[in-house]
């Protein structure tokens, strides 16, 4: 068995678990390294704000710092909130002394605007701490602080990010969440003498307490297994931006980052995957079903809690097919098996987050009637509405759609469908909680039919 890889973080103390050594500690977690730490202050805070600091003595910083080294080892440090003049200089003399190449983020001003580095102390990083850097991860208010000069724009930051790189770092990354940009935010890399602009979606729901540490934190995480600054860099962002997006909507002020969301997708794979199953199992058991499969085939999936995009669904590889007593699965479910069914529930699920899984039905006004009759909310949308440029966007005729069918219904339907278009089959999608649900719908759906 290959021995875990062990990053150390230097850095403050979050009372609020949202940032600092708490949010360094669950990112290594979530990425599968053994976190170590080194407090260096205990800030009293929360979503609103840092009420107070008290600083660590310097020399029981070095002492932790020796004491985790020296006994485990240590293959990736990042540093933190550092606080005064003489934390940075102990910080950099066990840097030398173990021949460290830190992921720095220069933590100087809160998101809150509270003051996290004194003045005065501003020099010493930039002298003791930037030139052993692998990586520096300022934001964009934390580059103006280094650079001296105004970031606004990509440009800018690039700007900025050359006359950083002059002070020693190996990597300068001008963190975006402030550069919004087309409803993106980009990060600015600068790396051996070349930029990369790295872009991410832009959550306006705002859940960035932590952001900067999980970042820099996943960086490290990254480097000590093995990735290069780029590919580190890279899956950190994504990481983030998984992070933000299931952010905890805790607190009265801006809520944490949530860096744990991803093992809570590993731990729901197994049970999402045992709903489709189950599912396939209800659909199969009723073959009067198979007059409901439409030319393109039926498919039942069901997502992740926190899903994002397809690959986060699991629906049945192969789809199901009619056969000669009823209808069978062509293969076993696998997450990542459709793009059409996925695209439906992640729709619905912006509106809804309930609402995880999708079963197609082959379109009929007796059909339609039948989901009425059982007390389905039913909605649909019309594609022939649709505009030119989202009809000319892979995957986004059915997000148009959904939407479309919400104002319909002023509600969340459970049912969604369209007549189709030029080239496209009318179609039928029951949208409920599980897979087993709409499986369970489909064959009401075949028993209401029936009695006509």
């Amino acid at each position: 068995m290959s021995e875990i890889k062990k990053v150390l973080s230097i850095a403050g103390s979050d009372s609020g678990g949202g940032a600092g050594i708490q949010a360094d500690l669950k990112t290594f977690a979530a990425l599968g390294v053994h976190g170590m730490t080194a407090i260096t202050a205990i800030t009293a805070q929360n979503t609103m704000g840092v009420r107070s600091i008290q600083g660590v003595n310097p020399s029981v910083i070095g002492d932790q710092i020796d004491a985790v080294i020296q006994d485990f080892g240590v293959d990736s440090v990042k540093i933190g909130m550092l606080h005064n003049t003489e934390v940075i200089l102990i910080v950099s003399e066990k840097l030398r002394k173990y021949n460290l190449r830190p992921v720095l983020d220069p933590v100087m001003v809160s998101a809150s605007g509270s003051e996290l580095l004194k003045p005065e102390a501003k020099d010493a990083l930039i002298e003791e701490l930037l030139p052993p850097s692998r990586v520096l991860t300022p934001n964009r208010y934390e580059g103006e602080i280094l650079s001296g000069i105004k970031i606004g724009t990509v440009d800018e930051a690039i700007e900025a990010a050359k006359i950083i790189a002059k002070m020693g770092p190996d990597a300068v990354l001008i963190k975006g969440g402030h550069l919004k940009t087309g409803g993106k935010a980009l990060d600015v890399l600068f790396y051996e003498g070349e930029f990369t602009v790295l872009e991410g979606k832009y959550h306006e729901k705002g859940f960035t307490h932590g952001t900067g540490c999980c970042l820099s934190s996943a960086i490290a995480a990254n480097l000590a297994k093995g990735y290069d600054v780029k590919g580190a860099v890279r899956l950190a962002k994504e990481f983030v931006n998984k992070a933000i997006k299931h952010g905890l909507d805790i607190g009265e002020g801006i809520g944490p980052v949530n860096p744990m969301s991803i093992l809570y997708d590993e731990a729901e794979k197994a049970p999402v995957l045992d709903n489709v199953r189950n599912a396939i199992s209800i659909v199969e058991s009723e073959p009067r079903l198979r007059e409901l499969i439409a030319e393109c085939q039926m498919n039942i999936g069901m997502a992740l809690k926190n899903a994002n995009s397809n690959m986060d669904v699991a629906a049945v590889d192969g789809r199901l097919t009619r056969h000669m007593d009823g209808v069978r699965a062509m293969g076993c479910p696998r997450f990542g098996a459709s793009r059409h069914i996925a695209n439906t529930i992640l729709a619905v699920k912006e509106h809804d987050p309930s609402k995880r899984a999708g079963l197609n039905l082959k379109y009929s006004d007796e059909t339609i009637k039948a989901c009425e009759n059982l007390g389905l909310t039913v909605s649909f949308y019309d594609r022939r509405e649709e505009p030119e440029d989202i009809k000319n966007i892979e995957g986004m005729t059915t997000v148009w759609g959904t939407k479309e069918a919400v104002k319909r219904a002023s509600k969340i339907p459970d049912v969604i469908y369209h007549l189709g278009d030029w080239g496209k089959e009318p179609m039928i999608v029951l949208v409920g909680k599980s897979a087993v649900e709409v499986a369970c719908w489909a064959v009401d759906i075949v028993k209401e039919l029936d009695k006509k």
